[in-house]
């Protein structure tokens, strides 16, 4: 039933695994009969996710821990996200609430089976790397910041500040500890723990901005839906860009096509053009990519 996992795994750890990764991604749906799976990997915790009942999930386990050639796994976590609340259990090992994990280098602290997300996306490793690469000297806004990765990134990358926006106050201070992880001087960092639509003037005090990345929920109750919120965000994009900046702008939703964000930007900001899309994680393959997680790259 399970030999798909079973195999993925093998491959996986066949070597020492160091970085945070996905190792099998069901809900792309290329593995009949187990779209409703995910496996991450949490250096040393495995997260099994399940998006409905499944049978079986202790010997699966351990069949996964015995792929480990080099006894990296300490703990294998499974979450229900079929129930309420997706509560979760150790299935094996130790348990472990929260750890460390790195990615190209860089620091992350993650929870695990904690809460609905474990911290760190893993399907955005690309754009991380991108801003890396092209964040020196640079003002950088992340809008629905979450836990700050991709600022942690950018001020790796050499930005000269970012600031952090999320109406979540422990995500913001999450990713306060995530920047104290990676040594990143904190006059650099500038946090807007409020929300974004009571949150305009505070954010053009800290200026004009080089790199903004708006990367919001599909629909969060209280907080944002796309379908309904995204526009207001876009109109308010011209009073904050500076020439020639670069706007990441993603949508993770299988109701809104493709063409969906880019007509939205056409209509609302003209003078902003799409250069391109960023690719998700190569782990994270998907046999309907029009469904699937876009990011979308704009430039001034």
């Amino acid at each position: 039933m399970y030999s798909d996992i079973i195999l993925a795994c093998e491959a996986f750890f066949s070597e020492e695994q160091q970085d945070a990764r996905r190792i099998f991604h069901g809900r792309g749906h290329m593995y009949d009969g187990l779209e409703h799976i995910n496996l991450d990997w949490y250096n040393p915790v495995v997260l099994l996710t399940t998006y409905e009942e499944s049978a079986g999930l202790v010997q699966l386990a351990q069949t996964i821990k015995a792929a480990d050639k080099h006894d990296q796994i300490k703990s294998i976590v499974h979450q229900h996200r079929t129930s309420r609340g997706a509560p979760s259990e150790c299935l094996l090992g130790d348990e472990i609430s929260q750890c460390t994990v790195t990615e190209n280098g860089l620091k992350f602290e993650v929870q695990p089976g904690v809460r609905q997300n474990a911290g760190l996306f893993l399907d955005m490793r690309p754009l991380r790397g991108w801003l890396m690469e092209n964040s020196g000297g640079r003002n950088v806004l992340n809008l629905f910041s979450y836990t700050c990765a991709l600022s942690v990134a950018a001020l790796a990358g050499g930005a000269r500040q970012v600031v952090n926006n999320d109406m979540s106050k422990p995500s913001i201070n999450w990713g306060l500890r995530n920047h104290q992880l990676n040594g990143q001087d904190p006059r650099a960092v500038r946090s807007v723990p409020h929300n974004l639509f009571k949150s305009w003037g505070r954010i053009q005090q800290f200026g004009r901005y080089d790199t903004i990345i708006i990367d919001p929920p599909t629909r969060q109750r209280g907080s944002f839906d796309a379908e309904r919120d995204y526009a207001a965000v876009l109109k308010k994009l011209h009073k904050l860009i500076n020439p020639g900046a670069d706007v990441i702008a993603t949508i993770n939703s299988p109701y809104l096509n493709e063409e969906y964000l880019p007509s939205l930007m056409q209509r609302y900001q003209d003078k902003l053009r799409l250069v391109g899309e960023f690719p998700a994680s190569p782990e994270f393959v998907d046999k309907f990519p029009e469904r699937a997680l876009k990011i979308y790259h704009f430039k001034a």
